[in-house]
């Protein structure tokens, strides 16, 4: 086993997966090589997924062949598994966001021309096929009719795409899809019976304490452990109210509080900071009132990054 299998098969003792499960995953990556040229292709995670159950789930799903739908409320970490998942099995990701313009040609590649010729522009889902890779459709339940229609022939059991006026596609043995997509957003709509059928689907669960904890001090290990405490809470906070309807989802987003710390580490005012990161992200002025409160029960407005950040 080389180095890097090395890494990752401590990094999945390390989330507690089942050996028999990392043995497949080191055997897996053992058998589909990687071409150089597309290596930098394979995601680096950012963050750790936490969650051995969904992990052993998607795990399993992706050993079998199987394409998985990571579905669940904003910030459980759908696309942070997705990287962690292409990361493990060593393969190279795609990312396809989907909104109003994403249609076939997107997908699978345009004509273009070149050297005096019409040739094809290969799109994500092409270069997916082809080289094994793992491709992640992003917010899969904004997708429109004529990119659904890619969808169907891409994840079908044949694993056979055909393009009009070009050759037939055979999907690469190790190529996978990843859906996402959340509940309520504006754009999105209902998956078809048949698109659904096409995925194992994963139900991604809330946040805990635990897991929170985990995320920031990682992130930020020089935090103060009220700091770390009183973000947690925060943002524990805003998602109950969210769960009770109080307020939106808008502010309870994960990467805002992030990037809220980041720039309390360069001296901006933890008050100011968390402003941007989550009380802004909304523009009803009475739901900014009720999270204005929230954050006071948790952020002094004295604060400053001497009471965040251990010197």
């Amino acid at each position: 086993m080389d180095i890097k299998g090395q890494e990752v098969r401590a990094y999945l003792e390390g989330h507690n997966i089942k050996p028999e499960l990392i043995d497949m995953v080191i055997g897996f990556r053992e058998r589909y090589s990687l071409d150089e040229s597309i290596s930098n292709r394979v995601a680096v995670p950012q963050s750790n997924y936490y969650g051995t159950e969904v992990w052993e789930m998607a795990i399993a799903a992706l050993l079998r062949g199987e394409n998985i739908l990571l579905s669940g409320p904003k910030a459980t970490g759908k696309n942070v598994l997705a990287e962690n998942l292409s990361y493990v099995f060593n393969r190279p990701s795609y990312n396809m966001s989907f909104h109003v313009n994403t249609d076939s040609s997107s997908l699978i590649g345009t004509d273009t021309f070149e050297d005096g010729m019409v040739k094809l522009r290969k799109g994500p889902v092409y270069l997916c096929a082809l080289h094994g890779g793992f491709g992640i459709f992003d917010e899969i339940n904004m997708a429109k009719n004529d990119a659904v229609s890619v969808l169907h022939s891409t994840l079908d059991f044949r694993r056979i795409i055909d393009i009009p006026g070009y050759e037939k596609i055979v999907l690469h043995e190790a190529a996978r899809f990843i859906g996402t997509m959340n509940y309520g957003y504006v754009g999105t709509k209902e998956l078809n019976e048949a698109l659904v059928s096409r995925f194992l689907v994963v139900e991604m669960p809330a946040v805990t304490e635990e897991t929170l904890i985990r995320i920031i001090s990682e992130a930020f290990p020089d935090l103060t452990a009220s700091a770390l405490e009183q973000f947690c809470g925060l943002f524990l906070d805003l998602q109950l109210k969210a769960n009770n309807g109080e307020i939106t989802t808008k502010p309870v987003d994960l990467r805002g509080l992030m990037a809220s710390i980041k720039t309390i580490q360069i001296g901006l005012m933890p008050a100011s900071a968390i402003k941007m990161g989550i009380t802004n992200k909304t523009f009803d002025s009475f739901e900014r009132d009720i999270i204005d409160d929230a954050v006071l029960t948790r952020i002094p407005n004295d604060w400053k990054p001497g009471d965040v950040f251990r010197s």
